[in-house]
C-alpha cells in the first residue's frame, strides 16, 4: 500500500510503498482510511517532539482518521500511538473497534476528519478536567486557531454565558463572533477577561506567564475560583509563573491530555462529539489534499487557517 512514512525525525514524512497492515489483537480490524488531519499533534508525533513519543522509526504518523470497515460502515476512530507506529496517513491502517464510532449516513469524511481533534481538546477539557457548570465564563487564549475556534463553540454549546476570544492577530480575532464570542481582545488587553471562571489555554510559554499576571491582578474578587486549563503550547513549553499568583489568588492550573485524561473517558465522549460535528453543529475549515502531496503540504500548510485533511 502507499503511505507518508517518517524516516527521520528531521524531515516531513515521504510518500512510499508500505507493507500491507495485519490485524493482530482483539476487537482489531483493517480498515480503508478516507480522510486523516493534519492536526499539529500529528506535526509533533512525526517530529519525535511530543511527550509521548517514543522515538521509534519508521513510523506513519496520524491520530486519527475518518474509515471504512471491512462490513463497509464509515466510522471516526482514534489510534493508540502509545501502542503502534502504524497511524492513519496510509491507504490501509489498523484500528480498535472499541476506539471508534459508526458515522451517520451522508457524513462528509473530511469535515469530520478536520473537526474531531482541535474540538475534542476543549470538549475534554471542560466535559473531564474541571466541573464546568452552565452560566460559566470562558476565555480562550490562542483563539484564532482551529483549537481555539472550536474551543469557543464547544463553550458555547456547554452552556458559557460568556466566552472572551484571545490572540494576537487582529483581524482573526473580528471573525470570530459570528461563532459565539462575545469579546474578542489581544493578548495585551487581558484586563477584561480578569472576571473569567476558566481560561482555556493554547499559549503556553511566555505569554501565559503574562497573561496570567495581568488576570490575577485585575480580579474583582481573587477569592472567587479561577480554573486554568493548558491545552496547548504553541508559544513555548515552558511558562515562568509567579509564585505570588498562585498565593494571592485562588488560582487552580491543570492539564488536558493524553495521560491526564484516561483513554477510557476519551472513548466515551467520542460519540457525542462525532454526533455534534456530524450533524454540522460546528464551523468547520478543512481542505482536503492528496496523500500523495503530503511532503509538500506539510511544508507549506504550516500556519494555514484550514486544517488540512489528507485524503488516500
Amino acid at each position: 500500500m502507499k503511505a507518508a512514512v517518517v524516516d527521520d525525525f528531521s524531515r516531513p514524512p515521504h510518500y512510499q510503498d508500505f507493507p500491507d497492515p495485519v490485524a493482530k489483537g482483539r476487537g482489531e480490524v483493517v480498515v480503508g482510511v478516507l480522510a486523516a488531519g493534519l492536526h499539529p499533534r500529528v506535526r509533533s508525533q512525526a517530529g519525535g517532539s511530543h511527550y509521548t513519543s517514543t522515538g521509534e522509526l519508521p513510523l506513519i504518523p496520524g491520530v486519527d482518521a475518518v474509515v471504512r470497515d471491512p462490513k463497509g460502515k464509515i466510522r471516526y476512530a482514534i489510534i493508540d500511538v502509545d501502542e503502534t507506529t502504524l497511524g492513519t496517513m496510509a491507504e490501509r491502517t489498523v484500528i480498535d473497534l472499541d476506539r471508534s464510532v459508526v458515522l451517520p449516513d451522508g457524513t462528509d469524511p473530511v469535515a469530520v476528519a478536520a473537526a474531531m481533534n482541535p474540538a475534542m481538546s476543549s470538549w475534554v477539557a471542560l466535559r473531564r478536567r474541571i466541573e464546568f457548570g452552565r452560566r460559566q465564563r470562558v476565555a480562550v487564549l490562542g483563539a484564532t486557531g482551529n483549537a481555539g475556534r472550536m474551543a469557543i463553540q464547544v463553550a458555547k454549546r456547554f452552556g458559557a454565558s460568556e466566552v472572551i476570544a484571545a490572540g494576537r492577530d487582529t483581524a482573526k480575532l473580528a471573525e470570530l463572533s459570528v461563532l459565539g464570542a462575545d469579546l474578542t481582545c489581544t493578548l495585551d488587553q487581558l484586563a477584561q477577561a480578569a472576571d473569567v471562571d476558566v481560561v482555556i489555554d493554547y499559549l503556553w510559554g511566555e505569554p501565559t506567564a503574562k497573561a496570567m499576571v495581568e488576570i490575577l491582578t485585575n480580579r474583582a474578587d481573587r477569592g472567587k475560583q479561577l480554573t486554568w486549563i493548558e491545552v496547548g503550547a504553541v508559544a513555548g513549553p515552558e511558562a515562568a509563573v509567579p509564585a505570588a499568583a498562585l498565593r494571592s489568588a485562588r488560582l487552580e492550573i491543570v492539564g488536558s491530555g493524553i495521560g491526564s485524561v484516561a483513554g477510557r473517558d476519551f472513548v466515551e465522549e467520542i460519540p457525542k462529539l462525532a454526533k455534534a460535528v456530524a450533524d454540522g453543529a460546528f464551523d468547520v475549515r478543512a481542505k482536503a489534499v492528496p496523500l500523495s502531496e503530503v511532503e509538500k503540504v506539510w511544508t507549506d500548510s504550516a500556519g494555514s487557517d484550514d486544517r488540512i485533511v489528507l485524503v488516500p
